[in-house]
């Protein structure tokens, strides 16, 4: 499994309160999930009304496929008429270098072996 995550600004010049940067940041997230099936939220600056901090999620079997998809997002954030792309940070994790000391399996060895059905 491979996880991608960018972390982007995201600048609201236009905004002139809480109300019209909600509406640029909801859109924007609407529109990743629906063209990339991404999560996307809000996660920092939340009551500056001009900027906002996202994070965005993407999982695959592909490191190239999640590589190629965060180019587009970040091409598509980039043309969005209202608010101005800041700094970005993309990580790529690759599940099978995650720590592992407290992580619990997900299924049994008998589970696994009936195809994941319990």
């Amino acid at each position: 499994m491979v996880i991608g995550v960018l972390q982007f600004e995201l600048f609201i010049p236009g905004s002139r309160s809480l109300k019209d940067k909600r509406r640029v940041v909801k859109s924007l997230k609407d529109r990743l999930h629906r063209e990339h099936m991404v999560s996307v939220a809000e996660i920092a600056a939340l009551d500056h009304h001009r900027v906002a901090l996202m994070g965005l999620v993407v999982v695959s079997n592909s490191t190239a496929y999640v590589n190629a998809l965060l180019d587009r997002v970040i091409a598509k954030i980039n043309a969005i008429h209202d608010a101005r792309l800041g700094d970005v940070r993309r990580e790529i994790l690759d599940a099978d270098h995650l720590p592992t000391e407290d992580r619990e399996e997900l299924w049994t060895e008998a589970e696994r072996r009936d195809g994941g059905e319990a």
